[in-house]
């Protein structure tokens, strides 16, 4: 197999996953997820907020917030995400370039693009899309941008999930007989 068949059958299966087909019924799972967002007054609720007094305390409380508060937890991670693409928007070119070059492709169908007297293979065409779009990748810095958004995602989630302290009703059933 050559290297043009072989990279021609890897972006197909790129394209393939990402399908509308498999986004739409993956929506439904979205719907269920979000259902389970805790309201505000419970997220935000200062009278609980405090100092763990020991390690094992801290440990619980973590434990216990990350599991119940886990698609609050999910959307400040997303919103973090939104920003950080907001502020490097030369990252977002980058992203919406490549998906637009993929679906834009995709659309061919397997046929030639053809402009005027220039006949471009699907080969070419990805090859070029990756010529272009790797040196923007590097300019765009997404690995300072993943980093940034691991630190600031990680440092707002488990501050938030130490201090919060666990309800009572939870402590009566830790409690064994």
């Amino acid at each position: 197999m050559s290297f043009s068949q072989l990279s021609t059958a890897s972006f197909s299966q790129f394209s393939e996953r990402f399908s509308l087909d498999r986004l739409r019924s993956e929506a439904g799972s979205l719907q269920n997820r979000f259902a389970n967002v805790r309201p505000p007054q419970e997220f935000f609720d200062v009278k609980r907020i405090s100092k763990p007094q020991n390690f094992g305390d801290l440990q619980s409380r973590v434990t216990y917030n990350l599991g119940y508060f886990s698609t609050n937890y999910l959307l400040i991670v997303s919103m973090l995400s939104v920003y950080s693409l907001l502020t490097n928007l030369l990252l977002l070119f980058v992203i919406v370039f490549v998906i637009a070059g993929v679906y834009g492709i995709g659309k061919l169908g397997g046929a030639d693009l053809e402009i005027g007297p220039l006949r471009l293979t699907n080969s070419q065409l990805y090859t070029g899309l990756l010529v272009v779009s790797v040196p923007l990748g590097f300019l765009a810095s997404p690995i300072s941008t993943i980093l940034w958004l691991i630190g600031a995602s990680s440092v707002t989630v488990l501050t938030h999930a130490s201090f919060l302290e666990k309800p009572v009703e939870t402590a009566f059933e830790e409690e064994t007989v």
